[in-house]
């Protein structure tokens, strides 16, 4: 008879004696992380560890992290934005008129 694992997919190898089940992390799409991504992944990793395990087990994590990145860099750019239009004007206009 079968285990519910067996059943499902999943295989075994042997050692010394005991059979071990072959586990595998699902497949993620490799994305480019950032270092507001590396700060955000380490802070994971650190205190709510339940989130870090749940997104590196469900494939989802560099998702995660690329998405956390891109947000943290937009937050930037409007920030700088904002202090060049406090602290000149023109230049506020200039990139108006032609955006980054």
């Amino acid at each position: 008879m079968k285990s519910i694992f067996e059943q499902l997919g999943g295989t075994y190898h042997e050692e010394n004696g005991y059979l071990i089940p072959d586990l595998r992390l699902p497949k993620e799409e490799e994305k480019e992380i950032g270092i507001w991504g590396q700060r955000h992944l380490e802070y994971l990793k650190q205190y709510p560890k339940g989130r870090y395990i749940n997104l590196l087990t469900s494939g989802r994590l560099n998702t995660y992290l690329a998405d956390i990145d891109k947000q943290s860099q937009e937050r930037q750019m409007q920030k700088l934005s904002l202090l060049i239009l406090m602290q000149h004007p023109f230049h506020a206009i200039l990139l108006w008129m032609f955006p980054l």
